[in-house]
């Protein structure tokens, strides 16, 4: 019961969903301009991903509505998402957290729920990868682009430390 309430108190205390709406709105436009994860999203309605991910994190942070999406391991079975993918990405969340104004102790709150989903979408090599998906589903394999190099480790290493 106490941890449902701190739920229901973190969605509250950061602004209620016009505040995930705004997050999910800067976190998206990261995402899709990021010469690498943005490849992971080609074809994929921007707007669409933004509602399903502010209704996926209201219910997460404690919201009495419907969340209509696929689990998220289901949702993300054919893409090949490494540890470092799944890095990058919170660190894009991290920076849009921080533009959209949310106070860095309810960010950090935030960022552990968000994280506690790489473990159903990490995939720990190629081979369980394959292992995992099926052969007549389309793979989605998005090797890091050479140029990426410099703005990944930029990425990660203003995300040391800020955990």
């Amino acid at each position: 019961m106490e941890s449902m309430r701190r739920k229901e108190k973190l969605l509250d205390a950061v602004g209620g969903l016009p505040t995930l709406d705004k997050v999910h709105k800067i976190f998206y436009d990261k995402i899709y301009a990021h010469p690498w994860i943005g490849q992971f999203f080609i074809g994929h309605n921007q707007s669409s991903i933004e509602k399903r991910q502010t209704r996926f994190m209201a219910v997460k942070m404690g919201a009495d509505i419907p969340y209509l999406g696929k689990e998220m391991k289901m949702a993300h079975r054919q893409m090949f998402i490494t540890e470092e993918v799944f890095e990058l990405r919170s660190q894009l969340l991290r920076e849009a957290l921080e533009e959209a104004g949310v106070p860095m102790a309810l960010a950090k709150r935030w960022l552990k729920i968000d994280s506690a989903f790489g473990c159903q979408i990490v995939k720990k090599s190629i081979r369980s990868f394959y292992a995992w998906t099926w052969q007549y589903e389309k793979r989605v394999i998005i090797p890091r682009p050479k140029e990426m190099d410099l703005v990944v480790m930029h990425h990660i290493n203003r995300g040391v430390g800020e955990n």
